[in-house]
């Protein structure tokens, strides 16, 4: 019995320190790791959302607090003028969640375009998500007719992928839900 107690005291003390050790360090790389997906993720998908402007949207970034939590906002500026706002939001693909970064005008009746972030689709079907014949098909389009042609709207859905292409669409339209809180914020964040 004794050496029972022993081995259980030796094995909590063992994880109490594992956990403290791994809270540290996810702590002490906290920034490092939210830099790195600022750099290599969100920066390239909205490189693909936005095609004119002259800002630089992940250092001009500002976070807005919603009802669903806080949101980062990317901003589009033209010589100073705020042109489309993006952000990024999540929806079930077959894979796990699909990450779509969003840009809307600046008044919110048009999609400036989509650009895919994270996903774990299937290659050669959902991941097809993230080339340009499906990203293209939302530039451009009215913010209040935002469906799959299956559903009514304009957005040809991937072949042999429509939970991805679901996915996609419900981000989308997330998004502009999203936007409707926001929309009154946006101009005077960035002094536009």
């Amino acid at each position: 019995m004794r050496d029972m107690l022993k081995m259980v005291l030796v094995l909590s003390l063992i994880c109490g320190i594992s956990g403290l050790t791994l809270a540290t360090v996810r702590e002490a790389t906290k920034n490092r790791i939210e830099e790195q997906v600022l750099t290599y993720v969100q920066g390239p998908a909205l490189a693909q959302v936005f095609t004119d402007y002259n800002n630089n949207p992940v250092k001009d970034r500002k976070t807005f607090d919603t009802a669903d939590g806080p949101i980062t906002v990317f901003p589009a500026l033209k010589d100073g003028k705020l042109t489309g706002v993006a952000f990024e939001q999540f929806s079930g693909g077959y894979g796990g969640p699909v990450g779509v970064m969003i840009g809307l005008s600046v008044d919110g009746s048009k999609v400036e375009g989509i650009g895919i972030t994270t996903m774990k689709e299937t290659p050669g079907l959902g991941a097809r998500a993230s080339e340009a014949d499906y990203r293209d098909q939302f530039r451009n389009q009215p913010a209040n007719d935002i469906a799959l042609t299956k559903d009514g709207g304009k957005i040809q859905a991937i072949s042999g992928a429509t939970i991805t292409s679901v996915a996609t669409v419900t981000a989308v339209n997330n998004a502009i839900k999203i936007f409707q809180q926001l929309k009154d914020k946006l101009p005077t964040a960035w002094g536009s």
